[in-house]
């Protein structure tokens, strides 16, 4: 879950944008395909947008390849994040995987040469032209497994962002408005807190909490500071007035009590059960939260974007990736279509997720359009801003036990930011 984005000027654009394709590639075929199976990888939640959409999709798979067996595997986000480069390496690849896209990841594995390039295929059966220019930034890689320009490895099948969830009924009992402003957000936390409430959801043994980090830091930062921390496009200082804004907001909120120290050892899941649960009543996190948070709440709840920001954390979503080792190559490029398909589409938009190809009239679900609608804000004003893992390999690891210590209070921002500029400039090409 965790990213690109550059400007799309309407919902018929992000939906159907075209594309240019920079470079041509063999995809190349399995070296034992047998053409009866096909072995699939993702960690969706059943009830999320895409899980029920590429559900849907092995449905209609089925369907169209009689007698082709589908072997699905749940894979935990951090468990392929941890493992991939291993498993792929070995001849327990599957023919194709969902993966988290960014330099550190998707283009680190395209250049280690375990990704197949999917160029031709793209090309071929149009998925060049129904992705817009911001979405399919994550799916192109250039040898040095830079995104943004090169060969295609990935293809995503949805967008993404972060946003604000609210439990309405919690901010009606304690009648607290809808924040609009900075000020009026931070109000709210203090308002909670006075009521024995911890306000904010938060895990610090996965990526919410790094992410909260990274909002502070954008709501001081524009364009420029983005490409050259994603893309080194200029210097780095994480001393700069961003990074240190962001690491001392976030400390002095631990000390306020808007985020728990006991949130340290909390993963992604736990986050979002707490905030399901009611007990915590804001959430900054992922759309990819929205069609489960539909499915499960028990409470009115609401969404908005950041407040004081043009900047937020998003992109095109997770890639569905084809292992350079995959067995049933051809079939793997089948369901990747299966998935872009209007049908497919369509239904990802209405249970709550970004289509990237669907039928704008198709999507009928109030709460759908209003996801889709603050996408579109975000698109056009350019105010995706990718993520904070994304730019060397191991950084999300190194966020993570960072951000950890900020939590704890065993470490001060000063450090916190010390460290993160050692791991970056460890990995980050020269400037």
């Amino acid at each position: 879950m965790l990213t690109a984005r550059r400007c799309v000027t309407a919902t018929a654009v992000m939906l159907a944008g075209s594309l240019l394709l920079t470079s041509c590639g063999d995809s190349g075929n399995g070296s034992s395909e047998d053409g009866k199976s096909l072995k699939l990888w993702h960690y969706e939640a059943p009830n999320s947008a895409m899980g029920q959409a590429w559900n849907e999709a092995v449905k209609e798979f089925k369907a169209q390849h009689p007698g082709v067996k589908v072997e699905f595997e749940d894979k935990g986000f951090a468990q392929i994040q941890k493992t991939a480069p291993m498993v792929l390496n070995s001849s327990d690849a599957p023919d194709v995987m969902e993966y988290n896209k960014g330099n550190a990841t998707a283009g680190l594995l395209s250049k280690q040469g375990l990704l197949t390039d999917l160029t031709a295929e793209a090309r071929e059966r149009g998925w060049d032209k129904k992705l817009s220019a911001g979405v399919r930034t994550t799916s192109v890689y250039d040898a040095a497994g830079i995104m943004g320009s090169g060969k295609w490895y990935g293809v995503p099948n949805y967008a993404e962002y972060t946003m604000v969830f609210y439990n309405k009924d919690l901010f009606a009992k304690y009648k607290i408005p809808e924040p609009k402003t900075f000020d009026e957000l931070t109000a709210a936390m203090d308002t909670f807190v006075e009521h024995g409430i911890t306000p904010l959801a938060n895990g610090g043994a996965e990526y919410p909490a790094q992410q909260y980090l990274y909002q502070l830091a954008l709501s001081k930062a524009d364009r420029a500071w983005v490409d050259a921390y994603e893309l080194y496009k200029g210097k780095v200082d994480f001393h700069d007035a961003a990074w240190t804004y962001a690491a001392e907001t976030f400390a002095d909120w631990v000390r306020k009590g808007y985020i728990g120290k006991t949130s340290t050892s909390a993963d992604a899941e736990r986050t979002g059960v707490s905030f399901l649960q009611g007990k915590a009543p804001i959430l900054f996190s992922g759309s990819w939260w929205y069609g489960r948070f539909q499915d499960e709440a028990k409470f009115d709840w609401g969404t908005f974007l950041w407040p004081g920001s043009n900047l937020t954390l998003g992109s095109g979503g997770n890639l569905w990736v084809v292992p350079q080792g995959a067995e049933n190559k051809e079939l793997a490029y089948d369901f990747i279509d299966i998935t872009m398909s209007e049908k497919i589409q369509n239904l990802l938009g209405n249970k709550g997720g970004i289509p990237v190809a669907a039928d704008p009239s198709a999507i009928t679900d109030p709460k759908s359009k209003t996801l889709i609608d603050n996408f579109n804000t975000l698109s056009q004003r350019d105010g995706l801003a990718f993520y904070p893992d994304w730019p060397v390999p191991g950084f999300y690891d190194v966020l993570v036990s960072e951000t950890q210590k900020l939590i704890t209070g065993s470490e001060k921002p000063d450090g916190y930011l010390d460290a993160l500029q050692e791991a970056y400039d460890k990995d980050a090409p020269k400037q």
